[in-house]
């Protein structure tokens, strides 16, 4: 079956980070940011680890130190995907990032300073050979740019980006990826619309301090969702106020809806209605846990009604329906198994078991 928003996405340079495409074509790589102190190797590590078994598949860390930034050294040792040093402020940090062992390098143009201290981290990126984003942020705008656009608008972050772009570009380097982040959505989608019109550089998308799990996972869907689905976006990262590992369950579940990858197990259930007898909600919530850390992209439905359940999800693999004290096993539509009503999570998890088992 054709993806369906695959076929528009615009084409744009490709860069490497770590062992990670992005642009060209490549799939949509899904990022992540640690919560934790830099410095504190152990728990950084630990939960770059825990987005790894999540699937990210670049992780960003904040250098606020030259601590944080010699930390580099001792995670990278750890860990298996690539590691970008987030870095506001002090150039400096950018270079002992970079040698520390940093797969690349992002910097707020903003508040890193003059363009000596930019060519500085140009010259080190260079030498080391590793992409630096330009991460536009509508808090931090020049002030010129905010004078001249009458406060914090899309041409203004557009302009923000395309100064930096130019300035990146006059010294002779283009291993460029970047971003125009604003906490809403509308200016947010109008800024990436029109930069995407004027670069072929890729775009790493995201809205940012969108908030809390709830909100933050609406705007993001909206604001990243619409992006990808006009070609628009090479990565992105959703930005959440919760454990980062729901970053990249979002971050996945958007490029599903789309079409536009396949990574683990897609779960869909019904809303119930009057005519559901079981206990939908915690049948769900046991079959999605049992599937959090499964990797084959097989689709499973969980139904409340055994008359309709099977017809209503026939796109699935696999599926239960339950009722009235029996449960069924369907395969996409079709049932092929009837049992006692309280065997549907465990009749469900050996299945999936046996297709992870063949595949």
């Amino acid at each position: 079956m054709a993806l369906s928003f695959a076929e528009n996405r615009k084409k744009t340079r490709q860069i490497t980070v770590g062992d990670v495409k992005i642009g060209g074509f490549s799939p949509v790589a899904v990022q992540s940011m640690t919560s934790t102190h830099t410095q504190d190797v152990q728990k950084t590590v630990h939960q770059i680890k825990t987005l790894e078994e999540a699937g990210c598949e670049i992780i960003r860390v904040a250098v606020p130190d030259e601590d944080a930034a010699s930390a580099i050294s001792a995670i990278k040792k750890d860990i298996s995907i690539p590691l970008i040093a987030d870095i506001h402020f002090d150039y400096r940090l950018a270079i002992l990032s970079a040698k520390a062992g940093a797969d690349g390098l992002r910097i707020n143009p903003g508040n890193i300073g003059n363009e000596k201290k930019i060519k500085a981290v140009i010259d080190c990126a260079n030498d080391y050979q590793i992409p630096i984003r330009i991460g536009v942020n509508a808090g931090s705008l020049e002030q010129d740019i905010l004078d001249r656009h009458h406060g914090v608008t899309a041409p203004a972050m557009v302009e923000s980006a395309l100064r930096h772009i130019d300035l990146l570009t006059s010294h002779q380097f283009e291993n460029i990826k970047v971003s125009l982040k604003a906490s809403d959505v509308p200016r947010t989608i109008e800024a990436y619309r029109l930069l995407s019109q004027q670069i072929d550089f890729p775009l790493h998308l995201g809205v940012t301090e969108a908030g809390t799990i709830f909100p933050g996972i609406v705007k993001s869907a909206l604001g990243v969702g619409m992006l990808l689905s006009e070609g628009i976006g090479d990565t992105i990262r959703i930005s959440l106020t919760s454990d980062p590992v729901n970053e990249i369950r979002v971050g996945y579940e958007i490029l599903k809806a789309l079409g536009l990858r396949r990574h683990g197990p897609e779960l869909i259930s019904c809303p119930t209605c009057g005519r559901c007898n079981i206990d939908l909600f915690d049948i769900v919530e046991k079959v999605e846990q049992f599937l959090q850390k499964k990797k084959t992209p097989i689709k499973v439905a969980i139904m409340g009604c055994v008359v309709n359940g099977p017809g209503e999800a026939k796109e699935a693999d696999i599926g239960i329906a339950g009722g009235n004290g029996f449960g069924i096993l369907f395969k996409k539509g079709v049932v092929v198994k009837k049992f006692p009503q309280d065997r549907l999570v465990d009749i469900l998890k050996e299945e999936i078991t046996k297709i992870e088992d063949i595949t």
